[in-house]
């Protein structure tokens, strides 16, 4: 039985992943927890989450939960999670990590202390947008430059980064099989007389609005005809699910940093 703490119980996706757990066989939440100020504080992680009385109570941090845990999973804040993998890491002990919005340095960090600990480090858990990752990257070598390529990504309005994380990572797919730098080609806004379209550029455009859960356009725009990859969840539950996958996966490994695709044997 894998034994489960997570990171961030009174939030959205922590909740989920609290009731992805509790139904599914082989893993047990045994911890979780969130910001010292949170309201959930002390309270039981299951009515929180929806889930019924678990009796386990939100923890205000991760470091008195750390021995219980054979693994640990985080959808939260940047900042925070980079405090969190800095405990996982010390301790040995692996972790699951979907949140985005990290910076260039936190990444870095987040490649050293790796050497410590076994990381899944993915900015979406989900099976169908990891598909779409390879589907993008065929997709850009068939098509190459004679093709525009436009992102469009979609979410509700408490999301806190933008562009969201799997924007930016099929921007980086696009880019790859390309032979392009996303750094030095993405263009992330357009307004007023922006002259015509570099034929290098790749777009990835914003829209934030009541509580669409996430949806992302691909778009390869040729001269007379165009052809759109989309991703639309409906549900938090896929990437919950994901992470619950990934936490599967990760408890055992040697320590690195690995991503979805490799939680889904997608890497080469």
């Amino acid at each position: 039985m894998i034994r489960a703490i997570v990171a961030g119980a009174g939030g959205r996706m922590g909740g989920r992943i609290i009731n992805i757990i509790n139904d599914t066989e082989g893993i047990a939440l045994v911890g979780a927890f969130e910001r010292p100020d949170s309201p959930a504080v002390g309270k039981d992680a299951g009515v929180v989450a929806g889930a019924g009385e678990l009796g386990i109570k939100v923890s205000k941090g991760l470091e008195p939960l750390l021995d219980k845990a054979d693994v640990i999973i985080d959808f939260t804040f940047h900042e925070a999670t980079i405090q969190h993998a800095r405990l996982a890491s010390r301790a040995g002990k692996p972790m699951v990590i979907g949140t985005t919005g990290f910076s260039v340095e936190e990444l870095d960090e987040l490649r050293g202390l790796s050497h410590n600990f076994a990381c899944v480090q993915a900015p979406n858990m989900s099976v169908g947008v990891n598909l779409l990752y390879k589907l993008v990257e065929t997709a850009a070598k068939v098509l190459g430059d004679d093709y525009d390529i436009e992102i469009i990504e979609a979410h509700h309005r408490m999301k806190k980064d933008a562009p969201s994380g799997t924007a930016l990572q099929l921007g980086r797919v696009a880019a790859a099989a390309l032979g392009r730098d996303l750094d030095k080609v993405g263009v992330f806004a357009r307004h007023g007389l922006i002259g015509e379209r570099s034929r290098q550029e790749i777009g990835i455009q914003t829209v934030r609005a009541g509580d669409i859960v996430g949806e992302h356009t691909v778009l390869f725009g040729g001269i007379g005809e165009r052809i759109e990859l989309v991703h639309r969840a409906s549900s938090r539950d896929t990437f919950a699910k994901g992470a619950v996958r990934a936490a599967f996966w990760v408890v055992g490994r040697q320590p690195g940093l690995y991503d979805m695709q490799d939680v889904l044997g997608f890497r080469k």
